[in-house]
């Protein structure tokens, strides 16, 4: 029997109206979202349970979106992070992806991408 339990999906972004936005959609899609509102804090959140997908911003006041990813990617190589930015420049992405990132999308995000790029991830990540 196979069990179905609810994705659960950590968004980190230190605008609390994006990150609001983003639990709204996420959730009408029956995804289950937890919330970080830095850097720093989605490191915690990742040291004390598993997700299954990262949506994070690149931009945040205490600890920046690509140091956390790195420290993430530390703590759980297989979880697919999906970087967002109102910012966008090639060196970003390029370091994002250095870094371990899956995808790197930019503010204001096009849903329809955004959802697509949420289920290849986590579709890679399965196969991995």
């Amino acid at each position: 029997m196979i069990m179905n339990t609810p994705v659960s999906i950590l968004v980190v972004d230190d605008d609390l109206g994006h990150r609001t936005m983003l639990k709204t959609l996420l959730s009408g899609w029956g995804y289950q979202v937890a919330e970080a509102d830095d850097g720093q804090r989605a490191i915690e959140a990742v040291q004390a349970r598993p997700f299954d997908l990262i949506l994070m911003d690149i931009r945040m006041v205490k600890v920046s979106g690509l140091k956390a990813l790195a420290a993430i990617k530390e703590i759980n190589p297989a979880i697919p992070v999906i970087i967002m930015t109102a910012f966008s420049s090639v060196e970003t992405a390029i370091e994002a992806m250095k870094k371990g990132a899956y995808e790197y999308l930019t503010k204001p995000l096009d849903f329809d991408e955004l959802r697509l790029k949420m289920e290849q991830a986590m579709e890679h990540s399965m196969l991995k």
